[in-house]
């Protein structure tokens, strides 16, 4: 598949069927993951996958909305960055995710970014303190997201060009 028909056929995918991902699918949206981009290619992000259902059911309450699709996915990345390692974690750890989205989406995986950063339960606890708890990860921990995937259950339309609203764009000469 051509990268911009990549894009165009990108949509959050909140329904899944039973199916396993297979694994060489997950390697390779793994792989995307590490390979993204980095400041000064420090690497801060780490990735723990998520295939137990009674963990991705705790997951799936780690927001009072928005987070109810990782109960029902095949797998979730929770996608982790070590402050220690780079302050530019939020985008580093965005860069990744939407790596893997894409190579998801390429793949035929069904997927959707949860955002954990600035988020909070129903009870308004942090989500990113939740989610650090159910993962074991420290305090130096952040996470700006997880993605929920699955083998999708109804895949919504691809976007099309038409759609670009051009006038978003500026030109400097």
């Amino acid at each position: 598949m051509e990268l911009l028909e990549i894009i165009l056929k990108r949509r959050s995918v909140r329904t899944y069927t039973n199916e396993e991902i297979p694994d060489e699918k997950l390697e390779k949206i793994l792989q995307a993951g590490l390979l993204a981009p980095t400041s000064r290619n420090r690497k801060p992000c780490e990735f723990v996958v998520v295939k137990n259902k009674n963990v991705l059911k705790k997951l799936s309450k780690s927001k009072a909305s928005g987070s109810v699709m990782l109960a029902n996915a095949n797998v979730a990345i929770v996608v982790f960055a070590d402050t220690d390692k780079a302050d530019t974690w939020i985008e580093d750890s965005s860069i990744a995710l939407a790596y893997m989205d894409l190579m998801a989406n390429e793949q035929g995986v069904g997927s959707c970014w949860c955002q954990s950063h600035l988020r909070y339960t129903a009870d308004e606890i942090s989500s990113e303190d939740v989610v650090r708890e159910i993962c074991s990860m420290s305090d130096n921990y952040r996470v700006v997201g997880i993605l929920s995937l699955g083998m999708a259950e109804n895949r919504p339309e691809a976007h099309n060009l038409s759609e670009i609203d051009e006038n978003k764009i500026r030109y400097i000469n």
